[in-house]
């Protein structure tokens, strides 16, 4: 995934109409080219209306949404994807997710279909989410399409060594949601110290440190001081040491973590 994409924009919980599309506009007239969305968020209307509405060309903007769970099976896949084209009131989207391993979730059947609207154009690019090592090798395999990237939990107290890992392993981008902790990192010892020396926040160092594993974060915001905030993380350039401090952060802890998870199978 290009450089330029990092960070990019959460969109998950600003589910709100006006605030959501004002806060994707403002994203992108600050310089974010990446924007997330999902069917699961029930925002993808307001998406589309934010990326209508910025001084920004729609080719020059990556917009990815997700399938939900429910609606995995093949056919599903096609049909409710067609509704999120609609949503968005766009043609194709750059990159098209499988949300979640679970549900309706069919390698095969789910798969065959992602395969499908690639070939067709409506999808440029297409991505897995939640995926642990051994289903992201399974799609790579099953899958005509490259995988573009897996987007999963990842900071600095949920590391995910070995899903990063299997990512190189197959040339797909890790794409990182909750990339500050869900705000987590303020106040945490290490961060603090760093982002002083650096004249940064801890927020920000937390989405440098995933820039320097070669993570693509997509943090949350809707207000245009935390925007900025987060888009001036990708000017902070981390000293190794500091990258090597938070490496060495002993804590693990899962924010989103629901029963039918494949990590709780």
């Amino acid at each position: 995934m290009d450089d330029s994409l990092s960070p990019g924009l959460g969109t998950s919980g600003n589910d709100e109409f006006e605030q959501c599309a004002a806060s994707v506009e403002a994203a992108l007239e600050l310089g974010y080219r990446h924007v997330d969305t999902a069917q699961m968020y029930d925002n993808e209307a307001a998406v589309g209306e934010g990326v209508a509405s910025a001084d920004v060309p729609r080719e020059d903007v990556f917009v990815a949404t997700k399938i939900h769970p429910d609606n995995l099976a093949h056919d599903d896949v096609l049909d409710t994807f067609a509704e999120s084209l609609d949503r968005l009131d766009m043609e194709y989207v750059d990159l098209l997710y499988v949300h979640w391993p679970m549900g309706a979730y069919d390698p095969e059947g789910t798969l065959s279909a992602f395969d499908e609207l690639y070939a067709d154009g409506r999808v440029e690019n297409v991505a897995v989410s939640n995926f642990s090592p051994d289903l992201l090798s399974e799609a790579v395999d099953l899958l005509d399409a490259p995988v573009l990237a897996n987007q999963f939990e990842c900071h600095p107290f949920l590391q995910q060594e070995e899903w990063r890992a299997a990512c190189e392993e197959h040339g797909v981008t890790p794409v990182a949601y909750c990339p500050i902790a869900q705000g987590e990192v303020v106040g945490h010892p290490v961060l603090e110290s760093i982002a002083d020396t650096h004249d940064a926040t801890a927020a920000q160092v937390s989405l440098a440190w995933l820039d320097a594993k070669g993570v693509v974060p997509i943090p949350k915001a809707t207000g245009e001081p935390h925007l900025r905030e987060n888009w001036h993380a990708r000017d902070l350039d981390l000293a190794e040491g500091a990258v090597a401090r938070i490496d060495d952060i002993e804590r693990e802890e899962r924010l989103i973590d629901p029963d039918a998870a494949p990590w709780n199978r």
